[in-house]
């Protein structure tokens, strides 16, 4: 079968195409402003793919046409695909009708956290020889690509709770029916589709209608949004995490996150030492643990797979060091996904120079949905440099009352004029962005070479 992606680079996208390929399809796909580490996953699955979103990009023989959520009435393309009503899709409905019908789905929810407790979740079921298939939002270093088929009844997946396709308003995780269900946190995001926190709960009270009663939730124990939800409706056994309550807890041994005991019902099962840092990494392993758990794998088994797990691309990823400073990529675009990943990193470093770079990438900080909590998250920052966003909602105003150093630049290029200026020796530089960040990385480092 020739399957034609249209948005095939987005995370979600490019796993899907990465899966039609090793099940057998011809696969194809059209996007436009396509960046790593998506773009190099698809060249070297061998996928052909063709810029912008032109009806001639769509070959005449195509099967079925996949269509992403960042594809609207009014796309070339798919007005191409309905006037000459070619057979379509979204990416999760063919993902649930092809792959997950028969398996064993372990789901993996929440506002944060997400992508690297899924690829903990699918590193550990491998590490215990069940070789799962698995579909993340990001590129797990352990496998070295963000999606795989299997060879057994497990897959372990990302469920996002952002919408389908442009005819198919229902969030993603909708379709994927899990037999084990973890739900890590709830606050509110994705402004351009949600209203307010309460229509993302009431997304989730559906998710959890889905979950058999012969399976599992795994929820954060302290999380009050996560147990309005479940007071809303509850028909399936659950377990609990937390470092200090529920049914899985963590000690920590350093208090960056790097070492911590793991304990189920107040017993030790085990410690966890790894390159990971941060209170909600922990917390994302105890999540993972109790989901492996469920699926037969033995809490010292799960442990030691830890050990050795290595994070996924964008997550706090050193991109290289020059002149003393270490540079870094972060995936972070909602203010407790900054806050937590800056907290864990000062506990790291100690008293060295943080210096965060922000893009606003997504929708919701991109139009200062979260501007009050700005000042908060980023307090453990020496000093904020940001990209103006577009339109600007009073960012200069806002960070006037920042108690650190803050600058403002219109573009990526005068941004890295200036910050280059700035840098000592020591420097902890973390660029904050859920895009590309106009090749941020490459041009602050080769300004510091010159």
């Amino acid at each position: 079968m020739h399957i034609h992606i249209l948005g095939i680079c987005g995370t979600f996208m490019a796993g899907i195409a990465a899966i039609a390929k090793q099940s057998g399809h011809r696969v194809t796909g059209s996007d436009q402003n396509c960046y790593p580490p998506m773009s190099t996953q698809l060249i070297s699955q061998d996928i052909q793919l063709k810029n912008g979103f032109h009806p001639a990009n769509i070959d005449p023989d195509v099967d079925i046409v996949i269509v992403g959520n960042v594809i609207r009435r009014g796309n070339p393309a798919i007005e191409y695909v309905l006037n000459k009503r070619i057979p379509y899709t979204s990416g999760p409905q063919w993902l649930a009708e092809q792959v997950l019908k028969d398996r064993w789905v372990l789901a993996v929810s929440g506002t944060h956290g997400k992508t690297t407790t899924t690829s903990m979740l699918a590193w550990i079921l491998e590490a215990a020889g069940l070789l799962p298939g698995f579909l993340v939002g990001g590129v797990p270093e352990n496998f070295g690509i963000s999606a795989r088929l299997g060879q057994s009844p497990f897959f372990v997946i990302e469920a996002d709770e952002y919408d389908s396709a442009f005819f198919d308003k229902r969030s993603k995780f909708i379709h994927y029916r899990p037999n084990t269900l973890i739900l890590n946190n709830l606050e509110f995001d994705h402004a351009d589709i949600f209203p307010d926190l309460d229509a993302i709960k009431q997304q989730f009270h559906y998710l959890i209608r889905t979950v058999p009663g012969n399976g599992q939730l795994i929820y954060h124990a302290g999380e009050n949004q996560l147990i309005d939800v479940l007071d809303k409706g509850c028909w399936t056994p659950s377990v609990s995490f937390a470092e200090r309550e529920g049914d899985w807890q963590a000690r920590l041994i350093k208090a960056d996150g790097s070492h911590f005991s793991v304990l189920q019902r107040q017993q030790v099962q085990g410690e966890v030492q790894w390159n990971l840092l941060g209170k909600h990494n922990v917390e994302n392993a105890l999540a993972a643990i109790a989901a492996s758990v469920h699926a037969g794998v033995a809490p010292k088994i799960a442990i030691q797979a830890l050990c050795s797990f290595a994070n996924v691309k964008r997550r706090l990823e050193i991109t290289g060091q020059s002149h003393g400073i270490t540079f870094y990529d972060d995936f972070a675009h909602h203010p407790t996904a900054i806050a937590t990943t800056l907290a864990g990193l000062r506990a790291k470093i100690g008293k060295a120079r943080i210096v965060t770079v922000l893009e606003f990438g997504s929708y919701t900080m991109r139009t200062g949905r979260h501007k009050e909590a700005l000042c908060d998250a980023l307090k453990d920052a020496d000093l904020v440099v940001c990209q103006r966003p577009d339109p600007d909602w009073g960012l200069t105003d806002l960070l006037t009352h920042f108690p650190q150093p803050t600058a403002v630049y219109p573009n990526v290029d005068t941004l890295v004029e200036g910050l280059a200026k700035q840098l000592l020796s020591g420097d902890h530089v973390v660029m904050m962005s859920n895009s590309g960040f106009g090749g941020i990385h490459q041009k602050l480092q080769h300004a510091l070479s010159v």
